[in-house]
């Protein structure tokens, strides 16, 4: 296991998305439907389910909201029919790009996604060109400052596989089965957990130098992550610190 920031800026940030509330609620509200549809109404036996709930709350979703969300996604409720897809493709500099959405119009979502890789100096694949530079992870996020040595020990404790630092704060990476079980043995080590989740994380990276590609990529990423339709963006890009200053201070 190692302690460092191996996987630093390789899942684009969200800080900037959903800067409209109402797009950000029907975004909660869509994760707990296909949550609940994929596996089951019970958020104590359903992780995915507990964390789109915890996510919901925190952003203030109305709990009369959460609770139509999981009865809409076991069938209790009606309502529009969500699907979960993913999209592939390349952004500038030869990054690749996953894209987890659900949609009520596949057709509709899938020909914006083109619209949006092209428009930004991307192209939109096929399934499968890039799914391969990705897998999947579970992902547990413990923001107060702790010992890190002592973090790194406990999750090996538990069976986690790799952590990552980042900015005082730590990313604890599990297989996706063992992600409720190492979250629960931390849990009860007495650390503060923030939330957990199922990530994509990258097995190579693309290290991204040139500026202007830079530039162009990030306003790809950004703009996909204000889509409606789009749940998470990945993508394997490496930008250098001094990169990311100088497109930011353009």
């Amino acid at each position: 296991m190692a302690g460092h920031s191996k996987w630093a800026n390789i899942k684009y940030r969200k800080a900037a998305q959903d800067s409209k509330r109402g797009k950000l609620f029907q975004k909660l509200v869509r994760a707990i439907i296909m949550a609940a549809r994929e596996g089951g109404g019970d958020p104590s036996y359903n992780v995915a389910l507990r964390n789109a709930i915890e996510k919901a709350k925190a952003a203030n979703v109305p709990m009369e909201n959460i609770q139509k969300a999981i009865k809409r996604g076991t069938g209790e409720l009606g309502g529009a029919s969500y699907e979960h897809v993913i999209y592939e493709g390349y952004g500038p500099g030869g990054v690749a790009i996953l894209v987890e959405a659900t949609t009520d119009n596949r057709n509709r979502t899938a020909s914006e996604m083109r619209f949006i890789f092209t428009r930004h100096g991307g192209s939109l694949g096929e399934v499968g060109c890039v799914s391969w530079v990705f897998e999947k992870r579970g992902a547990i996020y413990i923001t107060s400052k702790v010992d890190e040595d002592e973090l790194l020990l406990t999750a090996a404790e538990a069976g986690a596989l790799d952590i990552e630092n980042e900015d005082s704060s730590f990313i604890v990476y599990t297989e996706p089965t063992d992600l409720s079980k190492v979250s629960e043995f931390l849990a009860q080590k007495g650390y503060p957990i923030d939330r957990c989740e199922i990530v994509m994380v990258p097995k190579t990276t693309v290290p991204v130098t040139n500026s202007n590609e830079a530039s162009k990529l990030l306003k790809l990423l950004d703009t996909l992550e204000e889509h409606e339709d789009v749940q998470n963006v990945y993508a394997n890009f490496d930008i250098p610190d001094e990169i990311f200053e100088q497109v930011e201070s353009a």
